[in-house]
C-alpha cells in the first residue's frame, strides 16, 4: 500500500522532470533557434526546428539556443482580429481628419464672412423673419382647411340628423380636408422646430466666433484615436 502511494505520488514529479528533459535535448540538438507551438487553447504542446502542420493557425513563440523567447507568432484567430481593430482605427483617424478639415474651413468661412458679432445677430434676425413669414403662410392654409372641415362635417351632421346615410362625396370630402389640416399643423410644428434650430445655430456660430477673434479660449481639437500596437 505505501509502495503505491510512493506512486502516485512522484508520477506528477517524473512527468516534470521527462518534460523537461525533452525541451533541454530540443535545444540542446538545435543549432539555431527552436519554435514552440500552443494548440487552440493556448497551451503550449510541443517544441522543435518548425511548426507541425496541424498547428500552422495557432500562436507560437520562438526561443533561442539558452530558450529564451525572441519572438511570438499570434494565431490566424488573434492575427485577424488584429486588423480588424487597426482596420476601424484607420477608419476613426480618417472619418476625424475629414471632420477637422470640415471645421478649419467652417472657421476660415465664418471669420472672412462677419465683421463683428452684430452682423451675425443680423443674418439670424433675417433668417428668423424668413421662416416667420413661412409659419404665417402655413397658419392662414390651415384656418381655411380647418374651416372648410367644420362646413363638411356641418353638411355631413345635417345629413345624418334627416334620417339619411352619409354619401361616398362627403366621407370622401371630409377624409381629404382632414388630412390637409393635419399637413398643415405638422408643418407649422416643423417650421417651429426650424426657428430653434437656427437659434441654436447662429448663437454657437457667435461663441465661435468669439474664440477665434480671441475673445475667449478656443475649444481643443479631438486627438486621434491612437492605433492598436503590432504584435512582434
Amino acid at each position: 500500500m505505501l509502495k503505491a502511494n510512493h506512486t502516485i505520488f512522484l508520477a506528477p514529479l517524473l512527468a516534470t522532470v521527462l518534460a523537461a528533459f525533452i525541451s533541454g535535448s530540443v535545444l540542446a540538438q538545435s543549432k539555431g533557434k527552436i519554435v514552440c507551438w500552443k494548440d487552440k487553447s493556448g497551451k503550449t504542446v510541443g517544441c522543435g526546428d518548425k511548426v507541425p502542420p496541424e498547428y500552422q493557425d495557432f500562436a507560437s513563440r520562438e526561443l533561442d539556443k539558452r530558450g529564451v523567447t525572441r519572438k511570438t507568432n499570434e494565431s490566424a484567430e488573434e492575427e485577424a482580429k488584429r486588423k480588424v481593430k487597426e482596420k476601424e482605427a484607420e477608419k476613426e483617424k480618417a472619418e476625424l481628419a475629414k471632420k477637422q478639415a470640415e471645421q478649419k474651413r467652417l472657421d476660415s468661412a465664418l471669420v472672412n464672412t462677419y465683421n463683428s458679432e452684430q452682423e451675425i445677430d443680423l443674418r439670424r434676425d433675417r433668417d428668423l423673419s424668413t421662416v416667420d413669414g413661412q409659419i404665417t403662410q402655413l397658419q392662414v392654409m390651415h384656418k381655411n382647411a380647418a374651416s372648410r372641415e367644420a362646413e363638411i362635417k356641418g353638411r355631413v351632421d345635417a345629413t345624418t340628423k334627416g334620417g339619411k346615410p352619409t354619401t361616398d362625396h362627403q366621407k370622401e370630402d371630409l377624409a381629404r380636408v382632414e388630412a390637409e389640416v393635419r399637413k398643415h399643423e405638422h408643418n407649422v410644428k416643423e417650421k417651429q422646430k426650424e426657428k430653434e434650430e437656427i437659434q441654436k445655430r447662429y448663437e454657437a456660430m457667435k461663441v465661435r466666433y468669439r474664440e477665434l477673434k480671441g475673445g475667449g479660449a478656443p475649444a481643443p481639437a479631438p486627438a486621434a484615436p491612437a492605433a492598436p500596437a503590432k504584435k512582434k
